[in-house]
């Protein structure tokens, strides 16, 4: 960090300069406030939706074990066929999403394309791609909480919504803050979506801290 270095020749000392030089950059506020919003977008979906279906999933009678598989089946596929579904997805001309849209009447998205919608397209690529490894996380915790509670709580006539608020919920706040905090640095360092999905484009909308710092490191190796 304090030295120049430059690949075969001796690194050379330059003190604070390559600090001042990325405090200086003027991509650094745009990186950061792109860093803030995903972040706050990816805890705010990747929060609600691992929660809801972990708890509907526990509220189910029947097919426990196929839906959660089938929530946890996004974390088994190879990251490099990820990416290429979902470019194939997010594709103006013929991705699935947009077909989906038009077969609705509403108009299609440029998704990754635009600078309005492509730090959201990777929120909802990332949020799926990562839920089912939380919802399983909570569904463990559910199985924890005793049946007696339930069942105690059915018999005074309380309905799904309070017994969902007034059980499950306290119990699983040791487990939210946990998880809240490690979806939060995990966020925090998002650098791998944008790489391959955007190169940080269009027009820096999608450029990241991480990403910044690691093209500062690997591409212009300073």
């Amino acid at each position: 960090a304090f030295q120049n270095f430059i690949p075969g020749l001796p690194a050379e000392w330059v003190g604070l300069a390559n600090f001042r030089r990325v405090l200086g950059d003027s991509l650094l506020p745009v990186a950061v406030k792109n860093t803030l919003t995903f972040t706050g977008l990816a805890l705010l979906i990747g929060f609600i939706v691992p929660l809801v279906t972990a708890i509907t999933i526990t509220e189910l009678r029947k097919g426990r074990s196929f839906f959660r598989l089938a929530i946890y089946m996004p974390n088994i596929i190879p990251a490099i066929a990820l990416y290429v579904m979902w470019l194939y997805l997010f594709n103006p001309a013929v991705g699935l999403l947009n077909q989906i849209l038009n077969f609705f009447g509403l108009p299609g998205s440029e998704w990754l394309l635009s600078p309005k919608t492509a730090l959201v397209s990777l929120v909802m690529m990332s949020t799926w791609a990562n839920f089912g490894t939380t919802a399983v996380l909570y569904m463990a915790s559910l199985s924890a909480i005793s049946e007696e509670l339930y069942e105690a709580a059915e018999i005074d006539g309380a309905g799904v919504w309070k017994r969902i608020r007034h059980i499950t919920l306290p119990a699983l706040r040791p487990t939210i803050l946990i998880l809240l905090l490690m979806q939060l640095i995990f966020t925090m360092q998002v650098m791998q979506e944008p790489m391959v999905m955007t190169g940080g484009g269009p027009n820096n909308a999608t450029m990241t801290v991480m990403y910044m710092i690691y093209n500062y490191a690997f591409v212009y190796a300073e």
